[in-house]
């Protein structure tokens, strides 16, 4: 029994990773939900959003482009680091 707090370290590890990740998925699901309610997309799948897209018009396009480049970009390995700069 001498892993047990380890076991139980590893446990309480785990379940805030699950909790996470469910808030990750959340949030995505909503936008997802407010981009559908945005451009009046009835099918809440991708052949609805596919098809509202051929529907579009290239500045529409590439709005909608930049919304999902912003939400879905990555964040951890950012080579542009404007935020922690400091100037002397």
């Amino acid at each position: 029994m001498k892993n047990s707090a380890l076991k139980g370290a590893l446990g309480a590890l785990a379940v805030v990773g699950i909790a996470l990740a469910a808030k990750k998925i959340a949030q995505r699901k909503r936008f997802m939900q407010g981009i559908f309610n945005e451009y009046g997309i009835k099918e809440r799948s991708p052949f609805g959003l596919a098809d509202r897209i051929r529907e579009m018009n290239d500045e529409q396009y590439q709005e909608l482009k930049g919304k999902f480049k912003k939400e879905f970009s990555s964040r951890c390995c950012r080579k542009d680091s404007k935020d922690n700069t400091v100037e002397a």
